[in-house]
């Protein structure tokens, strides 16, 4: 049988291959409940990974708020914060492929979360992530423009301030009512897209185009779990915010794992479709070839 290493560099699989193979399941609430369950028992067998992996939310969002209340861009915060559900489904890539192995049987570590780097289709994770990007940086401009057409170039004095203005006047009420349905639409434009594409990416080496256009039509047959599902995120993502972000170090890897167990609800794998090859366990790597341990393809291509 040919080595997973050996594919590493190919393209990723045709589209009408990877379409032929996969049907669109009507789906219920029902359905969104299981995956958040699945998603937490993935969570409590994996714990430290799964920090490990989020911590850098929680340290960026202290970060971004010691930013906003030191260079008065407070106005910005909320945006900041919201934009974790534009990135949070490129983010998650590593918790996928976490979730992926647990799934299958395997003894799972926390160095298992990179071999989503090894994936044919991690370019195409790479492509979508950056047009996600792209979105987030978009959406911060509208936030920073809503609040210039309502306030003016003028910085808040400080918080209480920013607040008083914000709650209290006809321009913060026109703030909160424009930048809420902004933020919705960005947020639908993006749950759209990519509810299932990174996920199917991994598990069939599919394309960005067709991981989209799938994602799309999982959307249009389920408009009801799947608004319900956004729903969900956003109000666990603000959540996860208080205290001073810290909550998103359990949000980020139950909405990653759960996620994965969405896909799989979501979407049928026909009996016969063609198997997808899956990494050979990898030997223990002692602590002293860190960090070439993150890039094991650069070591079997120079064996």
């Amino acid at each position: 049988m040919a080595s997973y290493h050996s594919n590493v560099a190919s393209h990723v699989r045709p589209a009408d291959e990877v379409a032929a193979e996969l049907s669109i399941r009507t789906i219920g609430l029902s359905d969104l409940s299981r995956a958040l369950r699945l998603g937490w028992e993935d969570f409590k067998e994996m714990p430290s990974h799964a920090v490990m992996l989020c911590a850098i939310y929680p340290l960026l969002g202290l970060v971004l708020a010691r930013a906003v209340l030191g260079y008065s861009v407070l106005p910005l915060l909320f945006p900041l914060a919201a934009g974790f559900a534009l990135l949070g489904p490129f983010a998650a890539l590593g918790l996928y492929e976490l979730s992926s192995r647990r799934e299958r049987g395997e003894s799972v570590t926390a160095w298992d979360a990179f071999e989503v780097l090894r994936s044919p289709s991690f370019g195409a994770m790479l492509g979508l992530g950056t047009l996600l990007l792209a979105l987030f940086v978009v959406w911060i401009a509208f936030a920073q423009a809503i609040y210039v057409a309502a306030f003016g170039y003028g910085g808040a004095a400080d918080g209480a301030d920013f607040v008083r203005r914000v709650l209290t006047t006809p321009a913060g009420w026109w703030m909160i009512a424009v930048g809420c349905g902004t933020g919705f639409l960005f947020a639908l434009v993006a749950l759209c897209l990519s509810v299932i594409s990174f996920p199917l990416m991994l598990d069939r080496h599919a394309g960005a185009f067709e991981s989209m256009v799938t994602s799309l039509r999982v959307v249009a047959r389920n408009p009801v779990p799947m608004a319900t599902w956004g729903l969900i995120v956003a109000a666990l993502l603000v959540a996860g915010t208080i205290p001073f972000f810290l909550g998103l170090a359990i949000v980020i890897p139950l909405l990653g794992h759960a996620t994965w167990h969405l896909y799989r609800e979501a979407i049928a794998i026909a009996p016969n479709a063609r198997p997808i090859m899956t990494p050979p366990p990898r030997a223990p790597k002692p602590a002293a070839d860190f960090p070439a341990n993150l890039f094991p393809w650069r070591q079997h291509d120079q064996s």
